[in-house]
C-alpha cells in the first residue's frame, strides 16, 4: 500500500512512496552484525576500568548496562533500533519500540522512560509515513507506561527506528544472562520464526493470517519480566533477538560455564513458520549466525535443515528466556500465563559436563 506524499514535502514529485522493507538490506533484529564478525570486531578493544557502582556491563553480552545507584534501585539503561521488518509505518514503530523495551524487562526491570533514535531517507517517505513510525513508537510507550523524553534524528538512506529505554530495578534482583545454574530448567515466554515470516512478506509470499501472527507476537511487551526477577528461583534472564535461540542461549551457556541442552520437540513455534522455512522463507541473518556459533552446538541425529533454521532464526521483539531451579517452574509458567504468554514452555536445562559454554539439541 502507498501513502500520498504532502506536496510540501521533498518528496512530493515521487509519484509513490516505496515500500518501507524496500528501503532495508535487512529488517528487525536481523540487521544484527553476525555474532561471527562482532566478536572479531570488538577483540582489539581495551576496555576502559569500569566503575564499582557498574553492576552489570559489557563483559558477557548481557541484554543492557545495569549501574547502581544506591542501595534500593539501580539504573537499566539499553538501546535498539533498527530497519524495517514491515511495511506499515505505524506498526514498524511499534514493533521496534517494542523490541527496545524488552531488554529492560530482560534485566528484571521496569521501565521508566525512552528517548527516540530516528533516522529517516526525508527525500523518499513522507512526513505524514514518518510520523506513523513515530505514532507507532509512541503508542508502545504509553502502554509500557513511559514517556519518550526526547530524542534524536539523522536524514538517513534506509530507514531507522528506535529507542534508548532506561528501568529501574532492585540490586538485588538484577538478572543476568551469566547467572544460571547447573540444574536450572529453560523455559521460553514467545514461540520462535519471526524471522521466517518477515522473510516471507518480503518475498510477498506471507498470508493475512501469518501477517496478523507476526504483529501480534512482535507487540506484545515481555511484561512478566519484573515479577520472574522477583521469584527465588529464577536465576537468569535474557531475550530471545536477532542471534536467534541459538545464539541467546548460548549466551547463557558462555555466561555460566555450562552446557546447556534443549529439547527442541518442546520449543514453541509460530503457525506455518516450518512449512514456509522448507519452501526456503529463510533470512540471510540466520546462515550468517550459524557460521558465528554453529561449531559450539552439537544437533541431534536427523536434524533437519528446516529445524536447524529455526533454532538460529532472528528473532524481532522475541521472548524471554528464563533459568529457573526445577522447583520454579510451576511459578514461572503462571506468571507468563498471567500476562497472557499462553506459548511460554519448558524447552531444556542446564547441564554439568564437557563443553562447557556449549549447546545441546535432542
Amino acid at each position: 500500500m502507498t501513502t500520498p506524499t504532502p506536496p510540501s514535502h521533498p518528496a512530493a514529485n515521487l509519484p509513490t512512496e516505496p515500500r518501507l522493507t524496500s528501503l532495508s538490506h535487512g529488517g528487525g533484529c536481523g540487521c544484527k552484525i553476525a555474532p561471527g564478525v562482532l566478536s572479531e570486531i570488538l577483540k582489539g578493544i581495551t576496555a576502559m576500568p569500569m566503575p564499582k557502582e557498574l553492576m552489570v556491563g559489557i563483559e558477557t553480552a548481557d541484554d543492557a548496562a545495569v549501574y547502581k545507584l544506591n542501595d534500593e534501585q539501580a539504573l537499566i539503561a539499553t538501546t535498539d533500533f533498527f530497519m524495517p521488518i514491515v511495511d506499515d509505518p505505524f506498526e514498524f514503530g511499534r514493533i521496534a519500540a517494542t523490541n527496545a523495551i524488552s531488554d529492560v524487562y530482560a534485566m528484571g526491570g521496569t521501565p521508566i522512560m525512552a528517548l527516540a533514535l530516528v533516522g529517516m531517507p526525508i527525500n523518499v517517505l513522507s512526513t505524514a509515513t514518518i510520523a506513523k513510525v513515530l505514532e507507532g513508537g509512541a503508542s508502545v510507550c504509553r502502554a509500557a507506561g513511559i514517556p519518550i523524553a526526547g530524542g534524536h534524528t539523522i536524514d538517513s538512506v534506509e530507514a531507522i527506528y528506535g529507542l534508548v529505554a532506561m528501568g529501574l530495578v532492585h540490586p538485588a534482583r538484577v538478572k543476568r544472562n551469566a547467572d544460571a545454574r547447573v540444574g536450572d530448567r529453560l523455559i521460553l515466554g514467545k514461540p520462535l520464526g519471526v524471522g521466517i515470516l518477515s522473510a516471507a512478506l518480503k518475498k510477498e509470499k506471507l498470508s493475512a493470517e501469518g501477517y496478523a501472527q507476526m504483529i501480534a507476537v512482535t507487540t506484545k511487551l515481555n511484561t512478566p519480566g519484573p515479577e520472574l526477577a522477583a521469584l527465588d528461583g529464577v536465576h537468569a534472564l535474557t531475550d530471545v533477538t536477532g542471534f536467534g535461540l541459538a545464539g541467546h542461549t548460548l549466551e547463557l551457556a558462555r555466561g555460566a560455564q555450562c552446557t546447556v541442552q534443549i529439547d527442541w520437540a518442546r520449543v514453541p513455534l509460530l503457525s506455518g513458520v516450518r512449512e514456509l522455512a522448507a519452501q526456503g522463507m529463510v533470512t540471510g541473518a540466520s546462515g550468517r549466525n550459524w557460521a558465528g556459533y554453529g561449531h559450539d552446538i552439537q544437533l541431534a541425529a536427523g536434524f533437519d535443515p528446516v529445524n536447524q533454521a529455526l533454532l538460529s532464526d532472528p528473532q524481532t521483539s522475541g521472548g524471554l528466556l528464563v533459568s529457573c531451579a526445577p522447583e520454579a517452574v510451576d511459578a514461572v509458567l503462571a506468571i507468563f500465563k498471567a500476562h497472557g504468554f499462553d506459548d511460554a514452555a519448558e524447552i531444556g536445562e542446564i547441564l554439568q559436563g564437557e563443553g562447557a559454554g556449549k549447546l545441546r539439541v535432542r
